[in-house]
């Protein structure tokens, strides 16, 4: 039988029955744009990061365009990116008409390297957008004292590391903003497309709050240049319904993070652990240099793998003109090798003991 690399209605069948009773309940009220359930989930989420403040967004990509949206800076000023990340996060950048300046990644973390942000700080630069990858925060204390340093500001994007931590502290607690994903396929997936940001600081909270509004506050009275990009209740609903077991879900990947960390022979490149990291394991990549021929041997095996991601940023065809000048060796050395393993709730401790011992004679 094939082990599918995801499988959503798998993923999502404990909750079925939660999910059928919030969308009555949602349905009857008649209200649902921006009523209570949405204000419930902003209020549990941000609980269950740390942060003072959410506010339910349309998307991910919404939530990285307003939080830089947010700070007025002025067309052509710099913001520092890794060079190893989805597309969403240059997107959010270039849509600001802001520059997005890339920083390589640590070949052992995946994550931005710190070492190397400084020497790409300019007069015009004017924040940092640091990527979660995978579920494993970046250094973040490096991060902050730079930030601290030059005065910028510091955005986390989140996509992938709902409940990851460093040092204690989680995602989306470090920064000005941290900007979230529902996407179905996070570890708190939503049923189509959903968003948040946190922050700490309450001013930027009202600013998102209208931004997402029309730029509105008061019905028909329009302050700001705004967006339409709001949480619906529905989706609300059902993230507040599985929000509760989401320390259930990143266990269930850790657990099956370590049978891959303890059983794959040494020829793949695992990801690196750490005691001050908490790692949730959105994605379980290993690398390897013959990573296409591995894909399709797995697939003849029945096993099902992803590929995140294939073409780096720079390389992308809307990117010409914007990045195609940069050389980014490291990052293209991960998209070159990486491959994504089978590490859903849905799967069992048995199907990745089956994949590790077909992956230990290829």
């Amino acid at each position: 039988m094939m082990i599918e690399y995801e499988n959503l209605g798998k993923a999502n069948a404990g909750f079925f029955e939660d999910y059928k009773r919030a969308f009555s309940k949602v349905i009857e009220s008649g209200w649902y744009i921006l009523g209570n359930s949405v204000k419930a989930f902003e209020n549990e989420f941000a609980a269950y990061c740390g942060a003072a403040h959410c506010c339910g967004l349309a998307n991910g990509l919404d939530a990285l365009i307003l939080s830089l949206r947010a700070f007025n800076f002025n067309k052509g000023d710099e913001v520092i990116v890794p060079s190893n990340t989805y597309i969403a996060t240059i997107l959010s950048i270039v849509h600001n008409q802001l520059t997005p300046v890339l920083v390589e990644p640590d070949i052992q973390t995946y994550n931005i390297d710190v070492h190397k942000i400084e020497e790409k700080i300019t007069a015009k630069t004017k924040a940092i957008l640091v990527v979660h990858l995978y579920g494993k925060v970046c250094k973040m204390d490096a991060v902050l004292s730079l930030a601290k340093k030059y005065n910028l500001r510091v955005i986390e994007d989140c996509a992938q590391a709902h409940g990851a931590s460093f040092k204690g502290t989680k995602a989306g607690n470090f920064g000005d903003f941290g900007a979230f994903s529902f996407y179905p396929t996070k570890n708190l997936g939503a049923i189509g497309d959903a968003g948040a940001l946190t922050t700490n600081d309450e001013l930027l909270k009202d600013k998102i709050n209208t931004l997402r509004n029309y730029g509105s506050k008061i019905k028909y009275q329009n302050e700001l240049v705004g967006f339409n990009s709001r949480l619906d209740e529905l989706q609300a609903a059902l993230l507040s319904i599985k929000l509760k077991k989401l320390d259930d879900i990143s266990n269930h990947k850790r657990k099956l993070a370590h049978l891959y960390h303890e059983g794959l022979k040494s020829d793949f490149i695992k990801p690196v652990r750490d005691i001050e990291y908490y790692d949730v394991y959105h994605i379980y990549n290993v690398r390897h240099p013959k990573r296409d021929e591995l894909k399709s041997y797995l697939e003849a095996h029945a096993i099902k793998t992803d590929i995140h991601y294939p073409i780096p940023p720079n390389k992308q065809k809307a990117m010409q003109g914007i990045l195609d000048t940069y050389d980014t060796p490291i990052a293209e050395e991960i998209h070159q090798t990486t491959l994504s393993l089978p590490i859903s709730f849905y799967h069992t401790e048995e199907e990745i003991m089956n994949v590790i011992e077909v992956m230990n004679k290829f």
